[in-house]
């Protein structure tokens, strides 16, 4: 038996929120704010419950119907919401951390927080596509994905959020691989590929066990499959993809390449790149802004990445210090800086190792992993005392945490720009200006 729900808001994450007459907050999957809906109550809690939406009695004028339904649940929860209503969602996502978290004044959050800058594409967005690796009930290869927060898998033959020239890769790769393993287990737990729009690279990663593999057959298999200039093998036990023994290159150069904020990048298979080309270039045009660089001023780039802001911020005349633990990252920052003829003194460092590299930083850029900063990372950077601290986050709830330790530091958040790089889901990026008080 169901329950008859309002829907009033979605929540930070896949599921809107509704309350019963008792007061209790329920979560309910596939609902959008103003439905009316009938949901089945699957878990419930000491303060709220979690529930699925069965039947919309009443569709709310924001609702729509998703591009790819079997992976509405998972992979695109949002897209049962109109594209205007999730970027207003998001930023009252923004704008409620600030406050419940950061202890900001609702009123001074709402003023510090611009409206969310919106994506071009709403679909067809993703230069990269990560899949899990499984079996079906016959025991076949198949490729999917993971919903977020549980082990659930998800098969799947297309996801629309990808480049054209990726959508259906899920459909491509999973015959592919079909036909290469010929019913044996070649180890693969996990499949990435990566696809540019503007320089048409097109790359595979295959993520295994460290075991015998099929590697010429392989190459020519996933370059006629989906057109790939790059296969990769990324050698690593199942679960510890930060834990990469080796890369070997299958065919081509080994890397992936794409073209940002007029600069051209190479990016190795384990090392990280914005999935959206063209709001990343957003958020360095507005970290770019708030800096106000100068020739000479000295920028430290804290989890630099390849150089997504690093170069940037050279080009514009800065002397950077870019610090990154990640090796394959590092060894890709400083190729990209030379091949754009560049100067960036990139560190291959913890960045609670490095800090005493932040001293005498006019500005620092930090665009640290959804865990946020780790408090001796703020303490550093507040030491440091730079004029003003760049804060690009991919979580608003650890962003909101990271601001309140910042502001007991002696730093003011002046200004947040949300940034959509993720439409179809409820996560956003913020870059976001810090001024010594």
């Amino acid at each position: 038996m169901g329950v008859t729900l309002q829907i009033e808001k979605m929540s930070y994450g896949p599921d809107a929120i509704a309350h019963e007459s008792s007061g209790r907050t329920v979560f309910v999957q596939g609902a959008v704010p103003g439905d009316v809906v009938v949901a089945k109550v699957v878990s419930e809690h000491a303060s709220y419950a979690n529930a699925i939406a069965c039947e919309v009695l009443e569709p709310s004028e924001d609702r729509v119907v998703p591009q790819d339904l079997e992976l509405a649940d998972s992979v695109e929860p949002w897209s049962f919401l109109s594209y205007p209503a999730q970027l207003s969602a998001k930023r009252a996502n923004v704008i409620e951390a600030l406050v419940r978290t950061g202890g900001i004044a609702r009123d001074r959050a709402e003023d510090m927080v611009e409206e969310v800058a919106p994506s071009k594409r709403t679909y067809g967005y993703r230069n990269k596509l990560e899949m899990a690796a499984s079996t079906d009930a016959a025991g076949r290869f198949q490729l999917g994905f993971r919903e977020q927060g549980t082990e659930r898998f998800v098969a799947a033959k297309r996801c629309s959020l990808g480049v054209r020239s990726i959508a259906s890769a899920p459909k491509a790769l999973t015959g592919a691989i079909r036909y290469l393993s010929g019913g044996e287990d070649l180890g693969i737990h996990r499949v990435g590929v990566r696809a540019s729009l503007r320089t048409k690279s097109v790359e595979v990663a295959l993520w295994t066990e460290p075991r015998a593999f099929p590697r010429g057959f392989a190459a020519k298999m996933l370059e006629e499959a989906i057109g790939a200039t790059s296969v990769v093998r990324v050698i690593a036990h199942a679960g510890s993809s930060r834990l990469v023994k080796r890369v070997e290159v299958l065919s081509g150069k080994g890397f992936w390449t794409e073209e940002a904020c007029g600069l051209s990048f190479a990016v190795s298979a384990p090392s990280f790149f914005q999935v959206n080309t063209a709001q990343a270039e957003v958020l360095v045009q507005r970290a770019l802004q708030m800096a106000q660089v100068s020739d000479g001023m000295f920028v430290a780039d804290v989890f630099a990445g390849v150089g997504m802001f690093s170069l940037p911020f050279a080009e514009a005349g800065a002397e950077v210090v870019a610090i990154e633990l990640a090796g394959s990252a590092v060894r890709d920052l400083r190729r990209n800086a030379d091949a754009n003829g560049l100067y960036v003194d990139a560190i291959c460092d913890d960045a609670v190792r490095a800090l005493e590299e932040l001293e005498g930083a006019q500005v620092v850029v930090v665009d640290p992993p959804r865990a946020g900063l780790e408090k001796r990372v703020v303490e550093g950077i507040c030491h440091a005392a730079p004029e003003r601290v760049i804060y690009v986050s991919c979580d608003p709830q650890t962003f909101a945490r990271d601001a309140a330790r910042m502001g007991g530091l002696g730093y003011e958040l002046v200004r947040v720009c949300p940034v959509d790089l993720f439409p179809q889901t409820y996560h956003v990026e913020c870059v976001s200006l810090f001024r010594k008080a």
